[in-house]
């Protein structure tokens, strides 16, 4: 005979996490006089001060940077420097943009090892040659030996859209003249301010068909979260902007067998992260070029009537601190809704040529 079972208890809700703090540098052109660690560490002061906390008090910490950007390899354990990592820490990185180290942060709150846990990314662009260290990341095999820089796979990518009739050059003036205009009401953006559209596209081409205009900023700068689950989050955070879904997902490495006009990687990711089952409000989206903003549009169904406020914070087009961009997209949306300015926020992420690689964020306000 069998033990009679008794009634089944349905499993316990998954754990809710939040963003509930957010600080980054005042982005730059060069930050020659500064290393990393001194970079990095007046943004972390300035987190943790946001939900009083000290480093002491983080569960778990992830970072996100690039040892080309720096020139030298684990360049990350240097930076630990403007953490503490004695005595000694749980603590992780990924050589991406911090917006992928905010994910693992997040699956290890979700699993209950943590309930706090401190997110941060940083890139001197100013170091090196960017346009040049950015063509590592291509295909080592038949495209990395071309040097095709990321301003000339843009330019393709942009030409592709105009020739499928998806937008044109006024169209692209426009994008750029809204983020930009936008980002005067960001202190940090490292651009602010737009000429109108006419006279963008009176500038001489950079790489026809973009111009300066079309391109983000080469500049230094770095960004810092703090996660926490639960009513750890209520606690730190009066508005807290808990993460309802998030996903990514990554294209073919190959650019030839890719539609450039699109991005299916965006929108399966969106999909898996719950952004389809109701409308959002706010949307950060981390397209360094006017032509990417058009293709992230379609593949999200984003319109065009203004009921979505698109990059309130200038976007990608007004500071560019390669390896922090992504992360800054999820922290300028989570303070739309510490703010109370934005009940439901998309928040995305690229890395990697052309848009290969996606991340797509929801947050929400707490339900009223």
């Amino acid at each position: 005979m069998t033990a009679r079972q008794g009634p089944r208890t349905a499993p316990p809700p998954p754990r809710q996490v939040a963003i509930v703090a957010f600080a980054q540098t005042d982005h730059r052109p060069d930050t020659t006089e500064a290393s990393e660690t001194e970079l990095l560490m007046p943004v972390l002061h300035q987190v943790l001060a946001q939900v009083r906390l000290t480093a002491a008090d983080i569960d778990f910490t992830c970072s996100g940077s690039c040892d080309y950007l720096a020139g030298r390899a684990f360049s990350f354990t240097l930076a630990l420097d403007g953490v503490g990592a004695w005595p000694p820490i749980s603590e992780s990185h990924v050589e991406m943009d911090g917006a992928w180290a905010l994910h693992e942060a997040w699956v290890k709150l979700l699993t209950g090892r943590a309930d706090t846990a401190l997110v941060y990314a940083y890139g001197k662009s100013s170091a090196g040659d960017l346009r040049a260290v950015l063509t590592r990341s291509l295909d080592p095999y038949h495209l990395a030996p071309l040097w095709p820089d990321p301003v000339a796979l843009a330019a393709l990518q942009t030409q592709a859209l105009i020739d499928q009739g998806a937008t044109d050059e006024p169209a692209l003036a426009r994008i750029a003249a809204r983020n930009r205009t936008a980002a005067t009401a960001n202190p940090h953006a490292q651009l602010a301010g737009s000429p109108p559209p006419e006279r963008l596209l009176a500038e001489e081409y950079l790489l026809r068909p973009l111009r300066r205009h079309d391109c983000p900023p080469i500049g230094d700068g770095a960004a810092a979260v703090v996660l926490a689950a639960g009513d750890t989050a209520r606690r730190l955070c009066a508005r807290p902007a808990w993460i309802r879904g998030i996903d990514h997902r990554v294209e073919p490495h190959g650019l030839g067998v890719r539609d450039l006009t699109d991005s299916p990687s965006t929108r399966l990711a969106a999909r898996h992260a719950g952004f389809f089952e109701a409308p959002v409000d706010t949307a950060e989206l981390h397209a360094p070029f006017t032509a990417q903003e058009v293709v992230l549009r379609r593949a999200l169904d984003l319109p065009e009537d203004g009921a979505v406020t698109v990059n309130p914070s200038g976007g990608a087009l007004a500071a560019n601190p390669v390896m922090a961009t992504g992360l800054i997209r999820l922290g300028e949306a989570a303070t739309r809704i510490h703010q109370g300015r934005s009940r439901r926020a998309l928040a995305h992420a690229t890395s990697g040529p052309c848009l290969q690689h996606n991340l797509v964020a929801v947050l929400e306000a707490e339900p009223t």
